[in-house]
């Protein structure tokens, strides 16, 4: 019903739709130092009001909450779907290729910057699938409201602050991971760990490291800082590790000291075998330079051991485990912070529905202690399981199916989403199965076709669920 009006609407709105998310992408809007009604900074709040007028524009019915989250309704009618996005974006990062990172272009039908796919390209298609709704008089018996949030890859204390003012919608989806519809979530640990350690009284030691720039990316580049080590031996020593690890090392020189410089790939921390580590690759290299014995190495080498170079899934820290409705658990080594006296750490880990705070949270405690090491967690984040058998997915499933003819499936993700903590919430769109569009990475895109395909499949589950 309505599915050529519908396709018809969103492919001469086509252009249109790629100007109002590149408008959404030149504004830089990672989480900065909160300001008076900023509670993210001037770049989240900038980018939530230009969404909102440009909801508002297309005559819907918008509210802004406190600067945190801004809604747009379709109609005035009884809560029946939501849809919940973000226009918040992790930080650019570096080795961008195709274009800077807040100068978007459409190159061979991709939209290239950051944001395009996590989350403004998709968070703009709903627009236009609402839009679409609205501008060809599809009568609707209940609302679908566009919710747009500015923290979801800070904690999403955004959505809190919502949902202290309003009541979950019976049904919610989140465009924010990719088709066909992903119901369940796994329960991770954002390890966070700190030691303290005497200073090295050696020629030849280790002065700083410093890796990572969020908990939940795999971090492409990674810094030490050594003295006493000759040129020659950095480089044999480079050469080793390389062939060993694939990651790469480059050097400079300041006076007595070295600094050290470990090149990889980042990647998400619920995908890390997407990257190659530079922090535990370069704690690979550390640890094998001649360097003077010192508790500081001692406690390295024995966090090396707990998460080797290489071993994403827990083993060597004795928390590996499976199931078949989440799959395997995930651990990335993220953070790492070490001084002369000092070390603060920290680690990213998706565990799989079987996981517990017996079997994970205890066991690293454990093993974090043997070292010298302080867990500082008390708490572990529960998973999420929606029931793939409910009218809400079904629907989803099948109009997935009828725009693109692939097998509709419920699937579980590391990745966790604005749905997590919501009763009947799934991840649903907007990339298609098989697309890796490098979010959290460099050269982050959207493949157009699939934005306007995912715009048209939201538009019919509009009407279906809400007509």
């Amino acid at each position: 019903m309505y599915r050529k009006e519908i396709e018809k609407f969103i492919d001469s709105h086509s252009q249109e739709m790629v100007e109002d998310i590149f408008a959404l992408c030149r504004i830089n809007s990672e989480k900065m130092p909160a300001q008076e009604g900023e509670p993210y900074g001037p770049g989240a709040a900038e980018a939530l009001t230009a969404a909102l007028k440009m909801a508002e524009s297309y005559g819907f019915l918008i509210r802004n909450y406190d600067n945190y989250v801004g809604t747009a309704d379709l109609n005035d009618k009884e809560k029946q779907l939501d849809i919940l996005a973000h226009l918040d974006v992790v930080p650019a990062g570096e080795g961008w290729q195709v274009t800077a990172p807040y100068v978007p272009v459409l190159k061979d039908g991709c939209l290239y910057g950051r944001g395009t796919a996590d989350d403004k390209g998709p968070a703009v298609a709903a627009l236009y699938a609402m839009r679409a709704v609205k501008e060809l008089g599809i009568p609707l018996k209940k609302n679908v409201r566009l919710i747009l949030g500015t923290d979801e890859e800070c904690g999403s204390s955004d959505i809190e602050h919502y949902y202290k003012i309003e009541q979950e919608a019976p049904m919610t989806f989140s465009p924010d991971a990719e088709f066909p519809v992903i119901n369940v979530e796994k329960g991770g640990l954002a390890a966070h760990f700190t030691g303290t350690f005497s200073k090295s009284q050696e020629a030849a030691r280790l002065v700083s490291i410093d890796a990572g720039i969020k908990i939940n990316v795999v971090p492409g580049k990674a810094f030490a800082v050594v003295e006493g080590v000759s040129q020659e031996v950095l480089e044999k020593k480079a050469r080793d590790v390389t062939k060993e690890t694939g990651i790469t090392f480059d050097f400079s020189r300041e006076g007595a000291f070295t600094k050290i410089t470990a090149q990889g790939d980042n990647a998400h921390a619920a995908h890390p075998e997407g990257g190659n580590n530079a922090l535990t690759g370069l704690l690979t290299y550390v640890t094998r330079l001649p360097l003077g014995d010192c508790p500081q190495l001692d406690c390295l080498r024995g966090l090396l051991e707990l998460i080797p170079h290489g071993d994403l899934y827990g083993k060597a820290m004795g928390i590996a485990m499976e199931d078949e409705i989440s799959g395997k658990l995930t651990l990335a080594f993220s953070m790492l912070k070490v001084t002369e006296d000092s070390l603060d750490g920290g680690f990213d880990s998706r565990c799989p529905i079987c996981a517990t705070e017996e079997n994970v949270l205890k066991v690293v405690k454990e093993r974090m202690s043997d070292i010298g090491l302080t867990l500082h967690n008390d708490s572990m984040r529960p998973p999420h399981h929606v029931d793939g058998d409910s009218l809400f997915v079904r629907t989803l499933l099948k109009e997935y199916e009828a725009y693109t003819g692939k097998k509709g499936e419920c699937l579980y993700t590391g990745g966790g989403t604005y749905v997590h903590e919501l009763k009947n919430g799934v991840a649903f769109g907007a990339a298609m199965p098989g697309t890796d569009n490098h979010m959290h990475g460099a050269d982050e895109f959207a493949v157009l076709e699939e934005l306007l395909i995912s715009a048209k499949i939201f538009a019919q589950v509009i009407v279906e669920l809400c007509g």
